[in-house]
């Protein structure tokens, strides 16, 4: 009798297949409160890994991190009519506290355009306090009516970026490095996914926003995911927090503002990129674990094993030396495949006696003998090889499976079938947006005919790009 796969596999039921892998690979657990999750070490390893990668790239670009409550009075989100209004089902409100109701409910941080801006409102004071490039990296609450693991949860965690800036040209360049440099660079270079960098429409623009610049990945079963968004506010928040500076001219002036923020969604994404049939498939750059060093069993093969793992991290690698020899060798080797880690060294008494070891390669599968000599001046290529490939399979996915249409029932059949499809925004429009949403598809992103992002929804060109998402 055949025996049966570890995970469901993708073809079969791919929601299926993205909880089992999340439970097998131990990435994370359903919380005891509906719609939140407890993320485990090696989950969290990944999370932590985006953030350094991410936090060097932001900083970077000028911003410093800080800290701001995670309760924010309720009348502070009532300042700005469009984001309260955005946001209204989604708030989770405190009325009570110390046994007692509060004065004035407290909302639980949806995310802190509100309460930044306040502070904003109090640390401008002149066009010398510009641009003021503030970052923090918290936990927020969205009670989530249809929860999965990572992509949509009650609780997530994330970094939020905000901005005030003396013109309108200045915020609206900021927001575009931020798409640009940070997120686009940290997306395509270390999570080697191709990310499709593009414009939302007026209906899926960011409450209270006069622009959102959106970064949309295509998962493994065809469907699109918002990997990350950068925001212009314009005037909304200052005008609503009466933030405002004097100018150099000697006049009281509104700052310009931006705000922008990727999450624990992006682990999510990482997963339904990369992942197959046999688990996780971890972009070398991005693992916390780039190399695991296998005995396989014998007293000898742990002390060359524990050697090995030394010279490997002295040589600038992330190693990790699994000397687990009372433990089945095949089942660690699936519980290492099923984590995704890039690169497995094999080490037994035989390849003692050969002076060789087993070079296991995840991503693109296959194995072969080298020489232990030869691993600490080999291996830093082969992860580069295999970055590469993961970067190459996901462009060439979202390629093939994006189709070029000129109707709405083309758009739709193309989004439903599992890929996603292109067609002229003029063609399309706010009322042909309107009529997919009755189907569950929606414009993810408008793009220039060049694949650049257009400078409004109605530049010349425009095209907007239709998909299912999660």
């Amino acid at each position: 009798m055949a025996k049966a796969p570890v995970l469901t596999p993708q073809a079969e039921d791919f929601p299926r297949w993205y909880q089992d892998l999340i439970n097998k690979a131990e990435l994370a657990d359903n919380g005891p409160v509906r719609g939140t999750m407890v993320i485990r070490p090696y989950g969290y390893g990944l999370w932590e890994r985006m953030q350094q990668e991410m936090d060097a790239r932001i900083k970077d670009a000028g911003a410093q991190n800080a800290y701001f409550p995670l309760f924010i009075p309720q009348s502070y989100l009532t300042r700005e009519a469009e984001h309260v209004e955005g946001f209204a089902p989604e708030l989770a409100v405190v009325t009570h506290g110390g046994g007692k109701e509060l004065e004035e409910p407290v909302v639980v941080r949806p995310t802190s355009e509100t309460i930044i801006n306040d502070y904003f409102s109090k640390w401008v004071q002149s066009y010398r306090d510009l641009p003021l490039l503030i970052n923090q990296w918290a936990n927020v609450v969205r009670w989530e009516m249809r929860p999965r693991v990572f992509l949509r949860t009650s609780e997530f965690l994330w970094q939020e970026g905000h901005t005030a800036h003396a013109s309108y040209e200045d915020a609206r360049d900021y927001a575009a490095r931020i798409h640009r440099e940070v997120y686009a660079d940290f997306m395509i270079n270390v999570l080697g996914i191709d990310v499709v960098l593009g414009r939302k429409t007026a209906k899926e623009r960011f409450a209270g926003a006069i622009n959102t610049l959106t970064l949309e990945g295509m998962m493994g079963d065809g469907k699109a995911l918002q990997m990350g968004t950068s925001h212009e506010l314009g005037t909304n928040f200052a005008k609503a927090f009466n933030t405002q500076y004097l100018s150099r001219d000697g006049k009281q002036e509104l700052v310009w503002q931006t705000s922008w923020g990727v999450s624990t969604r992006m682990v999510g994404g990482l997963i339904m990129s990369h992942g197959d049939d046999n688990g996780l498939r971890v972009p070398p750059r991005l693992a916390a674990v780039q190399v695991v060093v296998m005995a396989i069993k014998g007293d000898g093969a742990v002390t060359k094993v524990r050697e090995l793992g030394d010279r490997l991290k002295a040589a600038g690698l992330r190693v990790q030396v699994d000397d687990r020899v009372d433990t089945p060798f095949g089942r660690r080797a699936v519980d290492w495949e099923l984590k995704g880690v890039p690169v497995r060294i094999e080490i037994g008494p035989r390849d003692l006696e050969a002076g060789t070891a087993m070079l296991a390669r995840r991503i693109p599968g296959g194995k072969e003998p080298v020489s232990i000599d030869a691993l600490a001046e080999l291996l830093p290529a082969v992860l580069e090889e295999d970055q590469a490939l993961l970067l190459k399979q996901s462009r060439e996915r979202r390629e093939s499976r994006t189709s070029e249409v000129a109707t709405l029932d083309e758009a739709a059949e193309a989004a439903i079938a599992g890929g996603w499809a292109r067609i002229p925004w003029a063609d399309l429009g706010p009322e042909g947006e309107a009529k997919l949403a009755e189907q569950a598809v929606s414009v993810r992103c408008l793009v220039a005919e060049d694949g650049s992002v257009p400078e409004a929804d109605d530049a010349p060109g425009t095209v907007a790009i239709v998909a299912r998402a999660y």
